[in-house]
């Protein structure tokens, strides 16, 4: 069974009981759904408490929305994060092709979101577009005290390169599918295997073959079987590898049942 890492399950049209059964039933066994600011947060706990081990749930406030993250905020990541299925923080980071935040005021939210990790000793999930320099200048500030994921990477080999010194996991997405994305391939096949991990980011992003319509955590077999391929191992291989990886990256999931 694979494991689809970032998804964001209450913005999909299907319930979560709708998506976990189709997503099992094409041998997706585990999702992460992510936090993304203060309102989802008790959609996501809610979700991930009812269907925890085979969903799990991230905290975080995503660029878009840095000017929420606050104290209240704050309090409320540091009360939740001793549930079982609160797997890290996140998503967070920088976006500076949006800039629906100023960039200062994303950074320090960010900063502020690291040291939160570093504090409840979780992992987190990281948003970076356009802002390489600044993710990597903050990242480097939390050297071996934070770890993570860098979720779907589109960015630089030279992004993929420090983020991988860094001790990060680069998490690969549908972009691996599309036709314009040959950078990208060039970039998988250059990482090391086990420290790839994949992801649909559904509702976006949705892979070929199935452009055009919303995306959902079952097509991260589309994923899968691309990665694979560019790696030069089977799609099986492959599915324990990143059983692996993901119980690395994310320590608190319990994922021995997907291996049956």
């Amino acid at each position: 069974m694979f494991i689809d890492i970032h998804s964001h399950l209450d913005m999909l049209e299907t319930t979560p009981q709708e998506t976990l059964s189709l997503a099992q039933s094409n041998k997706v066994g585990c999702i992460i759904t992510i936090g993304t600011e203060p309102t989802d947060h008790p959609k996501v706990l809610e979700i991930a408490s009812q269907f925890f081990p085979a969903i799990a749930c991230t905290l975080g406030v995503h660029p878009h929305q840095a000017d929420l993250w606050n104290e209240e905020t704050k309090a409320f990541i540091i009360k939740n994060s001793p549930e079982p299925y609160v797997v890290a923080v996140g998503e967070i980071g920088l976006d500076y092709y949006y800039n629906n935040s100023p960039k200062d005021v994303q950074k320090n939210s960010f900063r502020e979101q690291l040291a939160l990790a570093q504090e409840l000793n979780l992992p987190v999930q990281i948003h970076t577009r356009d802002a390489d320099k600044d993710t990597q200048d903050i990242l480097a500030e939390f050297k071996g005290r934070v770890s993570g994921v860098i979720h779907c990477f589109t960015g630089t080999k030279e992004l993929a390169k420090e983020c991988l010194d860094l001790g990060y996991f680069i998490s690969i997405s549908g972009v691996v599918t599309f036709k314009n994305a040959d950078s990208l391939r060039s970039i998988v096949k250059d990482l090391p295997l086990d420290r790839i991990l994949i992801e649909t980011d559904s509702p976006f992003l949705t892979p070929v073959p199935h452009r055009g319509k919303k995306n959902s955590p079952h097509y991260v077999t589309h994923v899968a079987e691309v990665v694979a391929s560019l790696k030069q191992i089977t799609v099986d291989e492959l599915k324990l590898q990143l059983i692996k990886n993901t119980s690395q990256a994310f320590p608190k999931l319990k994922l021995d049942f997907l291996k049956s």
